[in-house]
């Protein structure tokens, strides 16, 4: 009967669903067949009826990943979008809440419910609506995470240990989830809680549901110290969740998260500061990382990328309402405050105007946004510049099919940040490159995005990628600091840890995915996983 059932939930992949054979890194894979589970029932359904047969599997979300790794390489596609209810509430001795989610809800709509103390409580136990009651009660609770597409799943920013502008402040996707369920491929189920399992050492020893025994022995490779998403995550000592979120959908299927919850600040300011040249710029980030106490975001765009504002804003259309940059702005520097009063606001500021009076910056040049409908203008100004660079390279696409955006996801410790941009610039330059950076500066964190005018400029702007992993990785950086490794980054990965590296991760994975089921072509190719331990 369960046997039936999964084949009733799974349906040939044809034209109806050729949208799920691609991201939105624009690339493009290919499966035999697709399913759209409700529930974890669904999901060891589907997944027992396809390990008998030895059918791959590539998890999706809402597909907004970067790294094509929702991009199925033949076999199963299984889209959890339609996972999306809340499931339940608590509320711990301390006064935190703790929200129990599928992982189909969209980042988005959580924010909705959060903001609006309204959410859906359907099939809630008396333990949960009691916490519901506390919640409406309690002061407005926010997630932090908070990636650039909001309409990203949850699920999915876990797979890729997603964070964004304020991981400045609160750190991404992984230190914010206290609890996950885990269906591996053989419908077994892995439930972790934060703090209930650890390494010894670099040693893990996990039991299923079922009464199974994983053991693991976790790669030696140390991660750098800065912003990272490249490849598993391992430390000594480490808690088993950690070891899930960031794995790029090579375990198991992620059915249930436990998302830890935070008071709203109480005052949100943001700040756009814009200057003449990038050097002020760099030094002004590192000025206000040593004096701000209140700072959740730290951002920055190029003259480049302002210029592409301002043709889009010129052209009309969708761009007409985004604010004029003032004349002779080369750069902008945008900061955001999150403080417990408008007093406190007010001091960060002060500081703020005196970092950019020591770099040779103007406060005539600022923007400071107050109020909701100000800040929701800058937001629009941040976000129009990935989808302005996107809408010109689908306009070059016209004339050459070959060619599409590169986007760097590098990161370096913070001492490195004017070394990393002079590398930047410099190799640009040499190649005779378009591009336009912008992103996270407070965590040394751009993305330099070629802009490729042919399939020339495509091939150099690879070999270029290629050189800034190797540059980056001798600084002790990472290769892929926010939107995971998927199958785009790989050699990045190989470049940052090496082949012995490599080889441990598959170790990794064949304790937890035997058949190698999970995420063909993710994070390594997968004659890593032929020949055994």
């Amino acid at each position: 009967m369960a046997r039936d059932n999964a084949q009733a939930l799974i349906h040939t992949f044809d034209a109806e669903f050729e949208d799920y054979a691609r991201d939105e890194s624009r690339s493009r894979g290919w499966a035999e067949s697709i399913s759209f589970p409700t529930d974890e029932d669904e999901v060891r359904a589907v997944l027992r009826a396809l390990a008998a047969e030895g059918v791959p599997v590539t998890v999706q979300g809402a597909r907004t990943g970067l790294a094509a790794g929702a991009v199925p390489a033949g076999g199963h596609i299984m889209n959890l979008s339609r996972m999306n209810r809340y499931l339940g509430l608590r509320k711990d001795g301390e006064g935190r809440f703790y929200l129990r989610v599928q992982p189909g809800v969209v980042l988005l709509d959580l924010r909705k419910h959060l903001s609006a103390r309204d959410i859906p409580a359907s099939g809630w136990d008396v333990a949960s609506r009691a916490a519901l009651d506390a919640f409406a009660q309690a002061p407005v609770q926010m997630f932090p995470t908070d990636p650039t597409e909001a309409s990203a799943c949850l699920g999915g920013m876990a797979a890729c240990n997603a964070s964004g502008a304020r991981s400045y402040r609160y750190g991404a996707m992984r230190g914010h989830v206290s609890g996950l369920r885990l269906v591996l491929a053989d419908g077994d189920v892995l439930a972790l809680r934060r703090g209930e399992a650890r390494a010894c050492g670099r040693a893990l020893t996990l039991t299923t549901e079922g009464g199974r025994t994983i053991a693991v022995e976790l790669p030696s490779y140390r991660m750098p110290a800065c912003k990272n998403a490249s490849g598993y995550y391992v430390a000594d000592v480490m808690d088993a969740i950690d070891l899930i979120i960031g794995s790029d959908g090579t375990l198991g299927v992620i059915t249930e998260l436990e998302l830890e919850l935070m008071p709203a600040p109480a005052v949100t300011w943001g700040v756009s500061c814009f200057l003449t040249e990038e050097r002020q710029a760099l030094d002004a980030t590192c000025a206000l990382r040593e004096r701000l106490s209140c700072a959740s975001a730290i951002e920055y765009f190029d003259h480049a990328a302002l210029e592409i504002l301002r043709a889009q804003r010129a052209s009309g259309a969708a761009f007409a309402s985004l604010v004029e940059p003032p004349e002779g702005a080369g750069c902008c520097l945008f900061v955001e405050l999150e403080c417990a009063s408008e007093d406190e606001a007010m001091a960060e500021l002060s500081l703020v105007g005196e970092v950019l009076a020591a770099v040779g910056g103007s406060e005539r040049d600022t923007w400071v946004a107050r109020t909701d409908t100000d800040r929701e203008a800058l937001t629009f100004f941040r976000h129009a510049v990935p989808e302005s660079v996107n809408m010109l390279i689908d306009e070059r696409r016209r004339t050459d099919s070959a060619i599409t955006k590169l986007g760097s996801d590098m990161a370096v410790p913070n001492e490195r940040l004017h070394e990393v941009v002079a590398l930047y610039r410099a190799t640009l330059a040499e190649a005779g490159l378009e591009a336009a950076a912008w992103g996270h500066i407070g965590d040394n964190h751009l993305h330099v995005n070629v802009l490729p005018r042919d399939a020339a400029d495509y091939a150099a702007g690879k070999e270029l990628f290629a050189r800034w992993a190797r540059e980056v990785a001798a600084m002790g950086g990472a290769v892929s600091a926010e939107h995971g490794v998927g199958k785009l980054k790989r050699d990045f990965l190989k470049t940052m840890y090496g082949e012995g590296a490599l080889c441990e991760m598959a170790r990794v994975k064949r304790a937890f995915d035997p058949a190698g089921m999970f995420g063909r072509g993710n994070l390594f190719d997968e004659s890593l996983l032929e020949g055994g331990a």
